[in-house]
């Protein structure tokens, strides 16, 4: 269930042309969470492996991350220190992707700016709007699947890039090395989180 904002089209546009707003949406989306070990000794193999997390609130920032996108900077950072990789080891990125101007000017240049080898950046958002109730669970579970699958998305509802997103967003779904990736989400109130995502 969803309901139209202001986008004409009736759907989400991450990092598109063409986006001007968002379709926020009711749903919810979970992981389920187990030590490796645990799933190891009941038999069962995890699908993937969250190796790495990181968080900032930019308080006052209430729908949009930052301009200079420092908060954003700091939580991929350190979900890239926590889980002992490098900017150079991500091979796919699945970003929150607001659908708006601004935020995902921000978004799209700390990702770069961060990513100069410019792995595939692909967002979640396309396909669900904003889910309240998940905020940030979504882009996560289907950067796991990505991962388990070994298949980079594509972006729903994008066709050509907006003004200052210098960002590989596949249009179709490739298959590609795909080891290591970062799942972010930039929530209202300025809440900013990263997690990397790797192959167990």
């Amino acid at each position: 269930m969803s309901r139209r904002f202001d986008d004409p089209a009736g759907g989400l546009r991450p990092f598109d042309v063409d986006r001007s707003g968002f379709v926020m949406a009711e749903g919810a989306g979970f992981l389920v969470l187990e030590r490796p070990v645990d799933a190891a000794a009941r038999g069962a193999r995890p699908r993937a492996l969250i190796s790495g997390y990181g968080a900032t609130s930019d308080a006052h920032h209430v729908v949009a991350p930052r301009p200079d996108g420092s908060g954003l900077t700091a939580a991929v950072r350190g979900a890239l220190a926590e889980a002992g990789a490098s900017p150079g080891d991500v091979d796919l990125v699945n970003a929150h992707g607001t659908g708006t101007p601004r935020g995902d000017a921000v978004e799209a240049a700390v990702l770069a700016e961060l990513l100069p080898h410019r792995p595939p950046v692909t967002s979640t958002k396309g396909v669900t709007g904003h889910l309240l109730g998940a905020a940030g669970a979504v882009e996560a579970v289907l950067t796991v699947l990505s991962v388990e699958e070994g298949t980079v998305p594509p972006t729903a509802n994008f066709a050509e890039p907006g003004e200052g997103i210098d960002l590989d967003v596949p249009t179709t779904a490739r298959t590609a090395r795909l080891r290591l990736a970062v799942s972010t989400s930039v929530g209202f109130g300025g809440h900013n989180a990263a997690l990397v995502i790797t192959a167990p």
